[in-house]
Parts: C-alpha cells; sequence; structure tokens
C-alpha cells in the first residue's frame, strides 16, 4: 500500500465525521463556488485536459475514447451547470422517512444519514471527478476518486480547484480527495481499505467492472457496462424508428448509455433494413448483421456471437432479425448488461409487455437510451448508473448515497 493512499484514505475517514455535520447552507455555498470556480478556470482546465489528449493520442487511443476524454468550454459550462443543478436539490441529510408510536411508548423513526466515505474507480472520464464530488458534498459524504491514467492531468486540476473553492466555504479539508497514482496495484488496495471507505462505486468498462467486484472486500455498488438495445417492432413508425437509432448509436457512441445492438421484426425488416443501414452507413458505423438482415443488404460484415455480448463504445452496431417482441425480449434479457433498452413500436400491449419483461435498469418506449443519465433525469448529475438490484437502480443521485439510521425517543422504557 502506498503512503499516498494511507494518508488520504485516513483523512477521508477523519473528514467525514465533520462533513457529516455539515449544514445545507454550508454545503450550498461551496457547490455555488465549484461552480463559479470551474467556469473561471477553464483556460487551466483545457490546457491540462490537452496534455492528456495528446498523451492518449501517441498511446493510439480510439477516436471515440479520446471524445470521452476530451472537455471543452462547453463542456465545462455543462459541468458547471450539473453543480448548480445538484445545489439546486433538496438536501436528503436529516430527513425523517417516517416516525411511528410503538404500543409501549417508543417513538421510533427512520433518518437519512451520509455513507460516510464514498470512493469511486472510474476510467477516461473527467466529468465524473466533477460530478461525483459535488454529489458526495451535497449528501454529506467525503470523496476518494482515483480516475484512469489517461486523464490524471486534468482529474488533478479539476480536483485542485474544486477543493479551493469548496475548502473556502466551510467545507472541512480532507472531504474531498483524488488518488494520484494511477497504478493497477493502488487500484487493488484502494478495493480493500476496508474500515476507511463504505461504499466503493467502479464506473468503467467490464474490465474494470470484474475487477472491482472480484477483488473488492469493501461494499461495491456495481455499475455494469452499457450493451444497450434498440427493438424496432412491427408496424412501428418508420421515421421516428430511424431517429431513434441514429441517436442512440451515433450521438456519442462512446458513452454507456450508446445503442450496440439493433433488433429488427421481421415484419419491419424488409423496409426498414435498406434505409437505417444507409443511414448508418453515412454516418461511418461499420454494420455486423445476421444473415436474413445480410440477405436484405448483403453489403455488411457478418455479426458473430460475440458481438451480441459487446459494448463496442464506436461505430460499430450489431444488428439481428427477430420474429416479434417475446424474441427480442429473449435475446436482449440473454445478452444485455442490464443497463437501458428500448422498443419503437405502435402497439400498446407489445411496449406494456416489453416494460415489464426486459430486466434493465431503464427500459424505454419510443425514446432514445442515450437519456439514461443522472442531469436527464433531473438528479443534477450520477455517480454511477447501477445495474445491480440491491440499494440503488439505475442513475443514481443523491438519494442512492445516503444510508439509514433508527433514531428512537422513549421516557424510560425497558424491554421485559
Amino acid at each position: 500500500m502506498t503512503t499516498e493512499l494511507l494518508q488520504k484514505c485516513t483523512l477521508a475517514r477523519s473528514a467525514s465525521y465533520s462533513t457529516a455535520a455539515l449544514s445545507t447552507v454550508v454545503k450550498d455555498n461551496a457547490l455555488e463556488a465549484i461552480a463559479a470556480a470551474l467556469r473561471e478556470s477553464k483556460d487551466e482546465i483545457i490546457a491540462a485536459n490537452r496534455q492528456d489528449i495528446e498523451n492518449a493520442e501517441k498511446n493510439g487511443m480510439r477516436p471515440a475514447m479520446i471524445d470521452r476524454l476530451t472537455l471543452t468550454e462547453e463542456r465545462i459550462d455543462a459541468a458547471a451547470q450539473g453543480v448548480m443543478q445538484i445545489r439546486s436539490l433538496g438536501d436528503p441529510i436529516g430527513e425523517i422517512t417516517y416516525m411511528r408510536k410503538r404500543p409501549n411508548g417508543l417513538m421510533i423513526g427512520c433518518k437519512r444519514v451520509p455513507m460516510g466515505v464514498v470512493a469511486i474507480i472510474y476510467e477516461a472520464r473527467p466529468n465524473v471527478t466533477v460530478d461525483a464530488a459535488a454529489l458526495c458534498l451535497k449528501t454529506s459524504n467525503a470523496c476518494i476518486l482515483r480516475g484512469g491514467s489517461e486523464a490524471i492531468n486534468t482529474n488533478k486540476t479539476l480536483m485542485k480547484i474544486m477543493q479551493r473553492a469548496a475548502y473556502g466555504a466551510g467545507v472541512c479539508e480532507g472531504a474531498l480527495n483524488i488518488i494520484e497514482d494511477t497504478s493497477r496495484e493502488t487500484a487493488t488496495d484502494l478495493m480493500k481499505m476496508n474500515g476507511y471507505i463504505d461504499m466503493l462505486i467502479p464506473r468503467g468498462g467490464k474490465g474494470l467492472i470484474r475487477s472491482v467486484v472480484e477483488n473488492a472486500t469493501v461494499p461495491v455498488v456495481e455499475t455494469a457496462a452499457g450493451n444497450c438495445h434498440v427493438y424496432v417492432d412491427g408496424g412501428a413508425d418508420m421515421d421516428m424508428a430511424l431517429n431513434i437509432v441514429l441517436n442512440a448509436k451515433v450521438q456519442r457512441p462512446s458513452v454507456c448509455n450508446a445503442a450496440e445492438t439493433l433488433l429488427v421484426d421481421a415484419a419491419a425488416a424488409d423496409e426498414f433494413i435498406p434505409v437505417v443501414f444507409d443511414v448508418l452507413k453515412e454516418n461511418n458505423v461499420e454494420i455486423r448483421a445476421d444473415e436474413r438482415a445480410r440477405e436484405i443488404y448483403p453489403d455488411v460484415s457478418s455479426a458473430s456471437e460475440e458481438d451480441y455480448y459487446t459494448e463496442y463504445n464506436d461505430y460499430i452496431i450489431a444488428v439481428k432479425i427477430v420474429d416479434g417482441v417475446g424474441e427480442a425480449i429473449d435475446h436482449i434479457n440473454k445478452y444485455n448488461t442490464k443497463h437501458s433498452e428500448a422498443i419503437v413500436t405502435n402497439n400498446y400491449a407489445h411496449a406494456q409487455r416489453f416494460l415489464n419483461e426486459v430486466d434493465a435498469a431503464a427500459v424505454y418506449v419510443n425514446a432514445s437510451t442515450r437519456f439514461t443519465d443522472g442531469f436527464e433525469f433531473g438528479f443534477g448529475a450520477e455517480i454511477g448508473i447501477s445495474t445491480q438490484k440491491m440499494h440503488a437502480r439505475g442513475p443514481m443521485g443523491l438519494e442512492s448515497l445516503t444510508s439509514v439510521k433508527y433514531v428512537i425517543y422513549g421516557d424510560g422504557q425497558i424491554r421485559k
């Protein structure tokens, strides 16, 4: 274990007790200061980000992944806006979710409290640094962030700016931390910091998620990769379907809520396949299709079994023709990562069956999977998109970063 890791975990653990007692006013003032500092420090952030992009290009990083790494003025403004939206939300800490009187006169209540110390391990997404810190601060948690080596210059700069703003507004030192050692060994050690970390959240691809789930001894919220599907039902509005597929795949293919597989009902295939394939190819998307689709449109690659399991994070899509909504649901439940799934249909019964039977954190009718996002859901931001079923599922906003304690008022009761 490195000295840095132990020092920052110790600092966060100590700070967590003071952070838990912060008033809403202090937290909101700190968030406002962070948002202002991000906007005022755009040049500094972009300069650090440029170093990371240059290193990524030298190391042969794919363009779609470089897009995830890149911060522009617009993206910094969006991050600051997300911080302000978090500020505008109600403070969940201290909320009494219920209070009941027992026959013996005891008043038993349930109160929302911080988790304590939240650690996040993530890859080349510097916006996560801002989102995670802001959400943890609003929920009175101390945080320890460990980003990937690809974004280390950007992440260090963002954290320095946020620490300066938050501590200047009354937040105790040690509430916001970033691990600068990006080695795999340090990440593995972080997963085992029992006694220091109350919840660990991984954000990244299958390899990272698997490593955390297999190695962590601290409590983990699993945020799986996004192998997302769009199913075009027979009788669907073809123009709507085309727009949704194009948006879900092309608008930002490097993110976890982008579509990776297109399923088309056989009843719609002859009409829809030629049109959607033409448009996807015009947008530089590589198409890997099953034999039924290739009989309609031969000039595409063949899909393998592995393609249907793959989160590409790139301009690639797998395609399969299915016989109805039932086969589409079966395919999705076999291959998906339980993230986000969409049906395009004019059939109410098919829509309800899809909503009821597809096993995923977010299920859409006639809309793009790209909306699975804390900001789009009105949470301000998210600390991750949970694909498990315990504690939290879907975009994890404020309440997902809290626990509860029971508070009991008596007047001398003893148990007999």
